[in-house]
């Protein structure tokens, strides 16, 4: 079973003056940690509301030129049996990277599997576009230099590598 689950994240921000800056300083700040290694992690705003009459507040709470932050994550976690496994791999990957910042699961959500039609639809598409360049033998993206992809996701790994 696959599924998509969104954790809020309450990320302090320093010296803003607006909620609207507290808001793109945290995305950021939170991409920079997510990056490289969660880049497949979505980052949107959060929402907040008021418990008393239930008004929509903006994401940003601002006090004294610190602002905290609201946002969700948005991740899909795939191959485990139940949603509370779902929840707690979700809540690892992102706590990792996340030092010091609160996170709690809002919403795991079971993402239904492709049939085998569509994968095969899929593939013809790609299939049409490959035959669409003419004069291209299959082997001469690699000596061009140029990667088909593959090499991608190689190079961090080997950057991790050196850094140890």
């Amino acid at each position: 079973m696959n599924c998509r689950v969104v954790v809020e994240a309450a990320v302090p921000v320093y010296d803003v003056e607006t909620a609207d800056e507290a808001v793109r300083i945290a995305i950021s700040k939170t991409g920079e940690m997510l990056n490289p290694d969660l880049n497949y992690v979505e980052i949107n705003m959060g929402g907040r509301s008021c418990p008393h009459c239930g008004e929509e507040l903006e994401p940003a709470f601002l006090a004294a030129d610190e602002s905290l932050v609201a946002l969700e994550l948005e991740m899909t976690v795939f191959n485990v049996e139940r949603d509370e496994h779902a929840a707690r791999i979700a809540r690892k990957e992102i706590g990792q990277r996340l030092e010091n910042i609160p996170l709690e699961v809002l919403e795991i959500e079971e993402i239904e599997e492709e049939s085998d039609e569509d994968e095969s639809d899929e593939s013809e598409v790609v299939d049409e576009t490959e035959s669409d360049d003419v004069g291209d033998e299959p082997g001469d993206d690699n000596a061009t230099g140029e990667s088909s992809g593959e090499g991608e996701d190689i190079l961090p790994e080997f950057e991790e590598l050196i850094d140890e």
